[in-house]
């Protein structure tokens, strides 16, 4: 018996959320059951109210709104403990099209790949501006570098993941999971891929994009925290190079001019030099420090999936 369960994020969606629940499937082929959760974030609207009447079929109440990070980490965790084996992540405003769901869960089914994204047409979306048409291409290519993976639509809402899969999914951030999960899964060997979809015509402005810059910054500052938590020696080791790089010029040069007997003592390039130096030293130890701290979460991070698989058991 194979139960997927379509979880839903929502913060006051009263408006939206009941068009998104008329799309859902009931029925798919490859799976036994479907089944359709929402999360309630700390709405202060008849969010509940509409997913009750649309017969949903678990409801999990966040009592204050934690951001869509911790209402996504928490619809994953109750939808295990209901038995799902594959879960469907949609966004509330119906920006995904429902009939693509077949389409996302088939590389699960088939057992090509744990996680799957949903990868919109950026290029002939007309409701994308030709600058945020650029981030979103920048943005995915950063994270595809960052995750060694091949995500061409890094910032979509619309995956599914196995039960499996998230088992070993931990999110740090409080702002967004989407950038997050993609580079966990690719520097922990998670198989992933992406499948392309249909997008249907926005009916609310984007509550997570406020402006392009800020969502840059902020996914700017995601993908170097996430990279320093999974890569932190190679991170250090590079950074610990830009000082040390500099000092060592600096060093050569005050050499190049004392064995050619210049008059001047040229102490502060000396100076300047040594700190750089130091300073590059100081990141590697950082690195190797980073590293092994790195090692220790793994070995964390082993004992909470056992734990996870113990709690879903019983």
């Amino acid at each position: 018996m194979t139960k997927l369960i379509i979880q839903i994020p929502c913060y006051n969606e009263e408006e939206t959320l009941g068009i998104t629940l008329k799309e859902l499937p009931r029925q798919l082929s490859g799976v036994d059951t479907v089944e359709w959760l929402v999360i309630n974030d700390g709405s202060r609207d008849r969010t509940i109210e509409v997913a009750k009447s649309h017969g949903v079929d678990h409801i999990v109440n966040l009592p204050q709104n934690q951001g869509l990070a911790k209402a996504f980490m928490a619809g994953l965790e109750a939808s295990v403990q209901a038995g799902a084996d594959i879960i469907v992540n949609t966004d509330a405003d119906n920006q995904y099209c429902a009939a693509d769901i077949l389409k996302l869960i088939q590389p699960i089914l088939l057992e090509e790949a744990e996680i799957v994204v949903g990868a919109r047409s950026i290029e002939t979306n007309n409701e994308f501006s030709p600058l945020k048409k650029l981030l979103q291409k920048l943005g995915s290519w950063v994270v595809r570098i960052a995750s060694n993976t091949d995500i061409p639509d890094a910032p979509s809402g619309f995956r599914a993941f196995s039960r499996k899969a998230v088992m070993q999914i931990n999110v740090f951030n409080n702002y967004t999971y989407t950038i997050e999960t993609i580079i966990q899964a690719g520097q922990q060997g998670i198989a992933i891929t992406s499948v392309p979809i249909q997008t249907n015509p926005a009916l609310r402005p984007s509550r997570l994009v406020r402006s392009n810059w800020s969502y840059v910054v902020r996914s700017f500052f995601t993908i170097l925290r996430i990279f320093t938590l999974y890569k932190p020696l190679y991170f250090f080791f590079l950074l610990g190079n830009i000082p040390l790089s500099i000092g060592t010029v600096l060093g050569i040069r005050w050499l190049i001019y004392f064995f050619m007997g210049s008059e001047r003592t040229r102490l502060p390039s000396l100076i300047l030099a040594a700190i750089l130096i130091l300073i590059g030293f100081q990141l590697w130890i950082f690195g190797l420090v980073a590293d092994l701290i790195a090692a220790n979460r793994k070995l964390l991070e082993e004992i909470q999936r056992q734990s996870r698989w113990n709690k879903c058991s019983n």
